[in-house]
């Protein structure tokens, strides 16, 4: 299996240089990775360098914690569109999930699967912050709300991807809806247990080792 195609190469440091991000997508383009997933501030230039590549620009919206307005998440994602991105991964807001607010989740994830049109979203659970049920109810708020993708965590937070959560999550979508394993995925070993677990999209930081 060609696990490149699945990779959303990474990287999204507070002190990432131009040249690092330049790099990663030298690295992205070299081996065929679905995307480069970097900060809004770098899109325009990710989608320059990669003009003359099949590689997706993605960008993060309401990252890390998820916890600005959903206003201030839509004008994120409205512009990060604007300037070139292909895909985004929005934060969900956790607070907002355990209070059994979710209305205000779901309301949220479609205003910005609007705002991103046919545009990938992928919708950042932070699940080493949740127990299982309120995972499986992120889930099914996300899917409702036609976003593309649930994905496991930002890598910020106190955990990242599991198996266990995983597999959770392909089984409360079904076959249909994206399941992105990200945080902590570090060898080619960890990558193939995150696929057979039901992962179709692996965020990673140097990508390239993950394929050796």
């Amino acid at each position: 299996m060609n696990y490149a195609c699945l990779i959303d190469d990474t990287n999204l440091h507070q002190d990432a240089k131009e040249a690092d991000i330049i790099a990663l997508c030298k690295e992205a383009d070299e081996i065929g990775a679905a995307s480069v997933c970097i900060n809004p501030d770098y899109i325009e230039l990710c989608a320059k360098q990669l003009k003359n590549s099949k590689v997706k620009v993605c960008t993060v919206i309401g990252f890390p914690l998820g916890s600005m307005t959903t206003e201030s998440k839509v004008f994120e994602a409205s512009d990060a569109i604007k300037k070139g991105a292909d895909e985004v991964d929005m934060v969900i807001n956790v607070s907002k999930l355990k209070d059994h607010k979710d209305d205000y989740v779901l309301n949220e994830i479609k205003a910005i699967k609007n705002a991103c049109g046919a545009h990938v979203l992928k919708v950042i659970l932070e699940c080493c912050l949740l127990n299982e049920e309120e995972i499986v109810r992120a889930c099914k708020l996300a899917k409702e709300a036609k976003a593309d993708f649930v994905k496991t965590s930002t890598g910020f937070s106190t955990g990242g991807a599991t198996v266990k959560d995983v597999a959770l999550m392909r089984k409360t979508v079904g076959p249909t809806m994206g399941v992105k394993a990200a945080g902590g995925i570090r060898t080619p070993e960890a990558l193939k247990e995150m696929v057979e677990a039901g992962a179709n999209r692996i965020g990673a930081s140097h990508g390239k080792n993950l394929i050796k």
